[in-house]
């Protein structure tokens, strides 16, 4: 369970990509991007990815990359996933020097038309404390502000380096599709 009105970490970047809104399909390339794809996209961060379903069907990705000094198992669960707007939702194990705990990670990739054939790609991302987390700060003396600080730091450093390599992918496989070569 998350705790809904607390934040952990937010973070969103953005990055231009050359390549017409219109061509730009991100389910498309979240729910087909190869795992070595993946590992080029914030290495060394990026571990494994994989894609999968929930029991019910729902479309799920399956990320491993380090988040400063944790490693972080990702679960995200597709709540929405259109050509532009993706909202994943994961109750994401993290593996710290102090052990194993959980964070809820609300993960949204985002395009908007930038004008003149460009799309504008977003990646935000957002951490609410688990009560497993509150649990394990409680049980290892942490103030919420000290751990919610790193997390801050560690979370927004890796998404600003992810987001235009993320972007420049998503770019290259909208042209793959359209058949046509990138140019940059």
């Amino acid at each position: 369970m998350k705790i809904l009105d607390q934040i952990l970490s937010q973070s969103a970047y953005t990055h231009e990509i050359a390549v017409p809104y219109a061509q730009v399909d991100i389910a498309d390339w979240l729910f087909t991007l190869p795992e070595a794809e993946y590992l080029r996209c914030c290495a060394p961060d990026h571990i494994a990815a994989g894609v999968t379903t929930t029991d019910d069907g729902r479309r799920m990705s399956i990320n491993v990359e380090m988040i400063g000094t944790g490693l972080v198992v990702q679960h995200y669960v597709a709540e929405e996933a259109t050509p532009h707007y993706v909202r994943m939702n994961s109750i994401s194990d993290v593996f710290t020097a102090n052990g194993r705990t959980q964070v809820n990670v609300l993960w949204e990739l985002i395009a908007e038309d930038a004008g003149d054939g460009r799309t504008r790609y977003t990646n935000r991302v957002t951490a609410h404390p688990t009560d497993a987390f509150m649990a394990f700060l409680d049980e290892h003396g942490i103030a919420f502000a000290d751990a919610a600080a790193a997390r801050q730091a560690a979370g927004s450093d890796h998404n600003r380096r992810e987001t235009p390599i993320f972007a420049e992918s998503i770019a290259r496989r909208a042209l793959a599709r359209a058949g046509t070569e990138m140019v940059l």
